[in-house]
């Protein structure tokens, strides 16, 4: 298939920023020509004139599960701390989840994030009720929607031995497959919650595969503090000791490090997932993010799949913080997010737009009242672009979202089954208590 953006302006790179104006001509799902003469009539032509075409966004982690929980009730105290807070929502919505709600879940999910201009989300899913073929269903849901992701199962102790081991055969199982537009990585869930037995079995799965670890590192202080009480060390020396940070770990968070963690982060070349909404939102503190290094990826843990918005609210955080954080500083960012993409799925290229590079591409009704360039364009990304200015969507040159709606036939009908799935998920969720799992070293 061959389709032509026509006279458009377009973002070549993120970092450097690089625009140029003219068409982008894709064949066989990938760029094959950039502000070129060539327009094959066979072409699918797409109108881009006033339009900004950008490289996919990419969602360096996220929770899918999440996405049937906006707007859901609370009925019992509130939250005093962040460990309660999983307790008293996150470990009880997990529980409550079965293959079905996974499936829509991730369906919601994914939507929002392509309508968002998201075109990859590295997921790490819950569900210890519901945990063989989750990842499948995940999967699913994705394929139909016409979504990159890239899957694991959060491997813990905190639901008992049986699902710990049920968690790393999801994960094995996963891996196992090649599956277009979805990979896998070997999903922890945080130290606090991984014994030394599990999180060797975590690494060994990990080498076998030749697969990343996804790893919560340090989101709450009582992540370093069970880990000091148990183990005598902080949590990226644990990790690190264990080998879980070899082959392009994925550390999500990274609030409470210390120096050192963070030269072993840098040393490792790990990844690091920055969620500057959540952090906020859960009051777990502001990351180091001068001391992370040019590796710190970013992403939504759940909230949606809308990488505009958590770009700019990063960018507003770390200003706050330090005032000669300029706007290039999120560029910089979003690449990171489609760089550690493109090592995850073998595609390098991924995030820039050249020949040769996957076609992932963002049609933006964006027309400001003042130009548009390489100089500004950070500027642009921080003062002016959003998610409301999204009209089309390709993925590998497929069309995905065309005109602000899905390319999906039954978009009505599975809405439809959300809302219902949500109320049953919400009624099952008021029969489970609190989850009674408890850092060591306090809360």
């Amino acid at each position: 298939m061959t389709v032509l953006l026509a006279e458009g302006t377009v973002v070549t790179s993120l970092d450097p920023p690089r625009v140029l104006r003219g068409d982008v001509l894709i064949r066989d799902g990938r760029v094959v020509e950039v502000a070129g003469r060539d327009r094959p009539p066979d072409a699918e032509r797409l109108d881009c004139s006033g339009c900004l075409i950008i490289p996919g966004n990419v969602c360096s982690h996220h929770h899918l599960y999440s996405a049937l929980a906006r707007g859901m009730p609370y009925r019992l105290e509130p939250p005093a701390s962040f460990v309660q807070i999983l307790q008293r929502v996150w470990w009880r919505l997990d529980r409550a989840l079965d293959l079905g709600s996974v499936f829509l879940s991730a369906w919601a999910g994914g939507a929002d994030a392509l309508l968002a201009g998201t075109t990859t989300i590295v997921d790490h899913h819950a569900s210890p009720n519901a945990i063989e073929g989750s990842l499948d269903e995940i999967g699913r849901a994705l394929a139909e929607l016409g979504c990159r992701g890239v899957l694991c199962y959060e491997v813990t102790d905190r639901d008992g031995p049986e699902r710990a081991i049920a968690g790393l055969e999801e994960n094995r199982r996963f891996l196992r497959q090649r599956r277009p537009r979805l990979r896998g990585m070997v999903g922890a869930h945080a130290s606090f919650t991984l014994s030394e037995d599990t999180l060797a079995a975590c690494v060994e799965l990990a080498r076998a595969a030749d697969a990343a670890i996804h790893v919560h590192v340090a989101e709450d202080g009582a992540d370093e503090r069970d880990s000091l009480a148990r183990f005598d060390r902080r949590v990226v020396q644990r990790l690190a000791e264990a080998g879980a940070l070899e082959r392009g770990a994925l550390l999500a968070h990274c609030v409470h490090v210390d120096d050192a963690e963070m030269a072993l982060i840098r040393e490792a070349g790990a990844t690091v997932a920055h969620n500057a909404r959540s952090n906020m939102n859960n009051r777990v503190g502001r990351a180091p993010l001068d001391g992370l290094g040019e590796r710190v990826a970013l992403g939504t843990d759940g909230i949606d799949g809308d990488m505009f918005a958590e770009s700019r609210t990063a960018f507003w955080r770390a200003r706050e913080e330090d005032a000669s954080v300029a706007p290039g500083w999120v560029l910089s960012r979003v690449a990171a997010s489609a760089r550690l993409a493109g090592a995850l799925v073998g595609e390098p290229l991924l995030g820039r737009i050249e020949p040769g590079a996957p076609a992932d591409l963002v049609v933006l009704a964006y027309d400001p009242p003042t130009p548009v360039a390489g100089e500004n364009l950070a500027g642009h990304w921080v003062f002016g672009l959003s998610a409301r200015h999204v009209r089309d969507v390709l993925v590998e040159g497929e069309m995905v979202v065309r005109g602000r709606r899905l390319h999906v036939a039954n978009e009505a009908e599975l809405r439809a089954r959300c809302r219902e799935a949500a109320d049953a998920l919400w009624s099952a969720m008021d029969e489970i208590p609190a989850h009674p799992f408890e850092p060591e070293g306090g809360a």
